[in-house]
């Protein structure tokens, strides 16, 4: 029994180093045609070799807990067709003013009580303006005063902004690709793809953790979602965190009647991110609310380690810490 399970165990790793086979320097870099065969093997054996990476890589029994919270809600120019924050769409989001820093703090205090490890800050911008870098550069010292790791995504950053915001006393910031470059332009119009790997640059070179994933289930392609993986994977440099979001339909988008994603293939997702960045945090982040529990345990064991704890996610619902804590415990889960 025991040789059965090493030749299986040697067989996927093979099967990986195969697959991961070029390199550029010192780097390995993962091709689409790799990528693609693992979307495409029995959903078992997939769900093994995450596992296998996983475990190889960090404690398969603990999760890293961050909380979000909206520091700018609504009234953004952009037309991003996912966000019921942009201006141009008729929801129930209001364009509200910059929430006063005492109320950011009190905010931060109960993520940490709760469990939280990270807070990030959002804000609807399509980039921050220098009374915006300001406030947030104060927003960022007073969190890190707490012992949080601390986190922000506020659009596009122009030469400068990320410097300051890493003096400030930033770890992570949060810029998604979104989705592949070929779908891209059906979801925004409003920044390219460049823009968004411009602001990626300027992260990286301030020496700030990089967090980029992406949004599944706008109506991408399988094809689409080998390519954002294939972009993700084959940075410089791959996310020091990645997050994975189900779309969440909000009714005034453009996308509120994209077709669902089976839970099936997000986990299949989670298990290629896991796989194609064995070093990263993946992160299961929106979408939550919509799944069971056994999906998410599911999700757990194809490799994310992360997850958004709390009640809301910029606009939108999430599990509440109770029924999260309840699930940890049932998974015999702890935070990181």
């Amino acid at each position: 029994m025991a040789k059965s399970e090493l030749t299986v165990k040697e067989k996927t790793v093979s099967f990986i180093n195969q697959s991961n086979s070029i390199k550029k320097g010192e780097a390995e870099l993962w091709k689409k045609t790799a990528i693609q065969n693992l979307f495409d093997i029995p959903f078992n054996d997939l769900m093994y070799q995450a596992h296998q990476v996983h475990r190889d890589n960090f404690d398969p029994n603990k999760v890293q807990l961050s909380t979000l919270l909206s520091i700018k809600t609504g009234g953004c120019s952009e037309d991003c067709g996912y966000c019921p924050q942009s201006a141009r769409y008729d929801t129930n989001v209001d364009n509200e003013p910059v929430m006063h820093i005492k109320d950011v703090i009190f905010a931060a205090k109960k993520a940490k009580d709760a469990g939280a490890t990270r807070f990030c800050m959002g804000a609807a911008w399509r980039g921050p303006k220098e009374k915006d870098i300001r406030l947030v550069e104060e927003m960022i010292s007073e969190v890190k005063s707490l012992g949080l790791e601390t986190c922000a995504t506020l659009g596009m950053l122009k030469e400068g902004q990320a410097e300051r915001l890493k003096d400030a006393g930033l770890d992570y910031y949060n810029h998604n690709l979104d989705t592949s470059p070929e779908y891209y332009g059906d979801i925004i119009s409003t920044r390219t793809y460049q823009d968004r790997i411009d602001t990626l640059s300027r992260v990286r070179d301030a020496d700030i953790n990089v967090c980029c994933g992406g949004i599944v289930g706008m109506g991408e392609s399988r094809e689409d979602r080998v390519n954002l993986i294939y972009q993700l994977a084959n940075m410089a440099t791959p996310p020091e965190s990645v997050p994975i979001n189900l779309l969440t339909k909000v009714e005034g988008t453009p996308l509120i009647d994209a077709t669902e994603l089976d839970h099936f293939e997000f986990i299949r997702m989670i298990a290629i991110a896991r796989i194609c960045m064995p070093k990263s945090y993946v992160r299961l982040s929106a979408g939550r609310e919509s799944m069971g529990d056994g999906i998410q345990a599911l999700a757990f064991f194809a490799g994310a380690n992360s997850i958004f704890y709390g009640e809301e996610l910029l606009t939108t619902g999430n599990p509440d810490v109770e029924k999260d804590q309840q699930l940890f415990k049932r998974l015999d889960i702890k935070p990181i």
